[in-house]
């Protein structure tokens, strides 16, 4: 029971700062204010709430996939996958200003946590549930990602 309660932290404590890390690195800054966006373009503020939330349920599905590992490889690497890609966003926007790549990286991702549903709906139910406000963010992000390459 304690390795299970440790797993889980370790894997949450570690996506969370990771996602710090890429946060701080990475900032939006005055290129990204100078950019044209839509009228559905939240406040800056949203997005770290957002996207802690968004993290402690990725690292509690991590561990849960961690821990079953042996019958759940498949799930566990697109876990993997997913969040390499979701790491790699915030550098290739605000760091490289690279939008349309970023649209790319964003889409797929998009896919991919649509497609880790529809794997794990039948076998990791639960982890499917905890990835549904993701693919609502993400599919929310991807949308504003796109304006934003539109507008520009």
């Amino acid at each position: 029971m304690m390795s299970r309660i440790y797993t889980h932290a370790f894997f949450i404590c570690a996506v969370l700062v990771a996602g710090f890390i890429i946060g701080m690195t990475n900032m939006p800054g005055e290129w990204y204010e100078s950019l044209a966006k839509p009228s559905f373009n939240p406040p800056n503020w949203l997005f770290a709430p957002a996207w802690s939330l968004l993290y402690v349920l990725i690292g509690w599905v991590g561990a849960r996939l961690f821990l079953r590992r042996q019958d759940r490889a498949v799930l566990f690497w697109l876990w993997i996958v997913l969040l390499v890609m979701n790491f790699s966003w915030s550098p290739v926007f605000f760091g490289l200003h690279f939008t349309f790549a970023a649209f790319l990286i964003i889409l797929f991702m998009f896919i991919g946590i649509i497609a880790f549903i529809a794997l794990a709906w039948h076998r990791e139910r639960f982890s499917a549930i905890l990835f549904m406000p993701y693919v609502l963010w993400v599919g929310f992000a991807m949308v504003l990602n796109g304006a934003i390459v539109y507008l520009n």
